[in-house]
């Protein structure tokens, strides 16, 4: 017999199946992943899931009370099936979040990487235009412009998302800055490779954790906006809705019926804690500071190689 062959340990996991298994191990995180889907879930399936039409007037059926006959949640001053407007305002919602976070990010890093590569009078001219953003007061920007050009959802989208990338843009430029300095940027610009692919091929790739940890916490804040001009009467108009209109209705209701805001403001809450939860765990798992080990697993390794046993 043939002596046994020795076994073979499986390779190593990479950077991204092992933050992966990272973020699987974080209650937190998953718990708001699976929140933000089921929100997600309900945008999308809003026209199959709704038992009216959100735009649908009842005068005879105002004010109903939530568990009333064909009405989950009640209706409006107007008869309007709250459950269905929280469903189509969900899709609302979302689309301008995640819309305006795309758009930061896509502006930031692009900024941000010209200006941190390059250096010189391009880095001068970037963060220069990064603090004079900065001192602009961006709500009173926003309402001032939506108050000229009007209140379409992608106006709010080109205008919240043109406030709100200069954090992505001096992060990415603080990563450039120390990236360009590695040796492998150097070996890549001595056989010829253009400034444009170490830019978008090598050193974007390395600064990918940090954007997409930034472009997650971003959707959250940009629903905030969203609600918060839409509740100022700025944002989404009829017959469109969202929760922040939904929540500006509301607000002559407080005293008869304050569920009519308290079902727009809790579905605000949840999904901006979803999301910010994803963004630390994302973090957390992107981190190779920190670790999941178990406890017991710890335990038996102290035991295994502690010289005392103990």
């Amino acid at each position: 017999m043939g002596m046994p062959s020795p076994a073979v340990e499986p390779p190593p996991s990479g950077p991204w199946k092992t933050s992966a298994k990272k973020f699987m191990h974080n209650p937190f995180a998953v718990t708001g992943l699976v929140i933000l889907i089921f929100f997600i879930l309900a945008a999308l399936l809003a026209h199959w899931i709704a038992p009216y039409d959100p735009t649908r007037i009842d005068m005879m059926f105002p004010n109903l009370p939530a568990g009333s006959e064909g009405h989950l949640l009640g209706t409006d001053e107007l008869g309007r099936d709250i459950f269905s407007r929280l469903l189509y305002s969900s899709r609302i919602s979302l689309t301008v979040g995640f819309s305006v976070a795309f758009v930061s990010v896509v502006i930031g890093t692009l900024i941000g990487a010209l200006s941190g590569y390059f250096g010189g009078w391009v880095d001068t001219i970037a963060m220069r235009l990064v603090d004079v953003m900065y001192s602009i007061p961006t709500l009173f920007l926003n309402i001032l412009i939506l108050a000229i050009f009007g209140s379409k959802a992608s106006y709010m989208i080109w205008i919240l998302a043109l406030t709100s990338w200069m954090g992505v843009a001096r992060l990415v430029r603080g990563n450039y800055l120390q990236l360009r300095e590695m040796q492998y940027v150097e070996a890549a610009k001595a056989i010829g490779v253009s400034d444009w692919r170490i830019i978008f091929g090598h050193l974007l790739r390395n600064s990918s954790a940090p954007i997409i940890v930034t472009a997650t916490l971003m959707v959250g804040g940009a629903i905030l906006s969203e609600s918060a001009l839409s509740y100022l009467g700025l944002g989404i108009q009829t017959p469109n809705t969202s929760w922040g209109l939904m929540l500006s209705n509301a607000q002559e209701f407080m005293l008869t019926d304050p569920l009519q805001a308290l079902y727009p403001g809790l579905c605000i809450l949840i999904v901006v804690l979803a999301v910010n939860f994803i963004g630390d765990g994302i973090r957390d798992a992107m981190d190779p500071r920190k670790t999941t080990i178990p406890r017991r697993r710890l335990d038996q390794w102290r035991k295994k190689f502690s010289k005392s046993g103990i």
